[in-house]
């Protein structure tokens, strides 16, 4: 039976479909107990179902990620219910896909509500709780669009910069502590919002959210000398060193 992170604590953004999801599960599957946050609970319910029978223990936990009292919520019963946070994944992201001129104010800032604000506030908050654990991770997933830059994106691109260039930041100010900082920055993913934004990309081309979560589960239950600060996944199809 796998006891890896047996006691532990996670919160998991975006958690109701997609990468969220699969990470979970795969956190599950350690036996981790798994905060899962989105604004469907009905999506939640299915997530949890999941962990549940995967071998984990699952909170539900409702979350509008563009507004700071709800956050500060998430981190609160966190606290009040389970006492601890050991792994803060900050997974949920939205995207515009648009001519610049024809981004609204509005869309853009959304994404940097939700891409960019909502994870600062998450880590901000939940700093003091992490910094109790005697081992404790955070994840930042941003998108290979945080290391360069695509036409019809700019919105989303620049959120996700900023998200990058925070967890760049961050893992400086923690660097000795006992929480490590981690940043992926994935190419195309198989998820509801790439087939919307590139339904230009094959299916079987796509990387499939498991596979992301494996390197979640690698992240945080790698205890060596060797800190991963930052992993760039691509499609198989796309090419090298992006």
């Amino acid at each position: 039976m796998a006891v890896h992170l047996a006691g532990k604590v996670a919160i998991v953004t975006g958690a109701s479909r997609g990468i969220g999801r699969a990470i979970s599960i795969a956190l599950a599957k350690e036996t981790a107990t798994v905060v899962l946050a989105a604004r469907s609970i009905q999506q939640l319910q299915k997530t949890a179902e999941q962990v549940t029978n995967a071998g984990g223990v699952a909170h539900i936990i409702h979350v509008e990620l563009t507004e700071e009292d709800s956050i500060r919520n998430l981190v609160n019963v966190t606290s009040e219910k389970l006492g601890r946070l050991d792994i803060l994944v900050n997974n949920a992201g939205v995207t515009h896909s648009a001519p610049l001129d024809r981004t609204s104010t509005e869309d853009w800032q959304r994404c940097i509500s939700i891409n960019a604000r909502a994870p600062f506030i998450l880590c901000r908050e939940a700093l003091p709780l992490l910094k109790q654990s005697e081992s404790a991770h955070i994840i930042n997933i941003a998108s290979v669009v945080g290391v360069k830059g695509y036409p019809l994106q700019s919105a989303y691109t620049a959120s996700k910069h900023a998200l990058r260039g925070m967890t760049i930041s961050l893992a400086e100010e923690l660097k000795g502590s006992n929480i490590r900082v981690h940043l992926l920055c994935p190419g195309g993913v198989d998820t509801d919002m790439v087939d919307n934004v590139r339904p230009d990309i094959a299916k079987e081309e796509l990387i499939k959210p498991e596979e992301i979560a494996e390197l979640v589960l690698y992240l945080v239950t790698h205890k060596g000398n060797a800190i991963v600060d930052e992993l760039r996944i691509r499609r198989a199809a796309s090419s090298p060193w992006f």
